[in-house]
């Protein structure tokens, strides 16, 4: 029967480069964490204020297709048609406009969410990182020496 190789004893410096790599690792993934939520927030800030935009001009304009279709009762002429044809057409681009923004603002805040925890675990690891390596790296205290009487 064959002897198994002995598997070689790792280096202590192999070890220390391997940990301040993953150290190294860690640290950049909070710091492009930090960014990508800031500006994944910034985006869903724009969305935000786009979709409200949206909204309000929305019920302006069903509010004036309620009008322009009572003045059509009243009155058939080409003028109300062609005012009503108009505020529909409008009224169909903010609505089309309003789903391309629901979209895009649903995989945004997605994704923000996502990142948001992401970054949550990897600062909860490197508090952890920074502390444990804070108690390792105390200074050793002197002893006085004894008073001899």
């Amino acid at each position: 029967m064959p002897k198994a190789k002995k598997k070689a004893v790792v280096k202590s410096a192999a070890i220390a480069k391997t940990l301040d790599s993953a150290l190294a690792g860690l640290t950049s993934i909070c710091d492009s964490g930090e960014k990508a939520v800031t500006t994944r927030a910034k985006e869903a800030k724009k969305l935000s204020a786009s979709s409200k935009r949206l909204s309000k001009k929305r019920m302006t304009l069903n509010k004036r297709k309620k009008t322009a279709t009572a003045r059509l009762k009243k009155d058939g002429t080409a003028v109300n048609r062609k005012a009503l044809s108009a505020v529909v057409k409008e009224l169909g681009m903010v609505t089309r406009e309003i789903a391309r923004t629901k979209k895009t603002k649903d995989a945004n805040n997605a994704e923000l969410t996502g990142l948001r925890e992401t970054v949550k675990r990897a600062k909860a690891y490197m508090k952890g990182v920074t502390s444990a390596d804070r108690v390792l790296n105390k200074p050793k205290r002197k002893t006085r020496r004894r008073k001899t009487a």
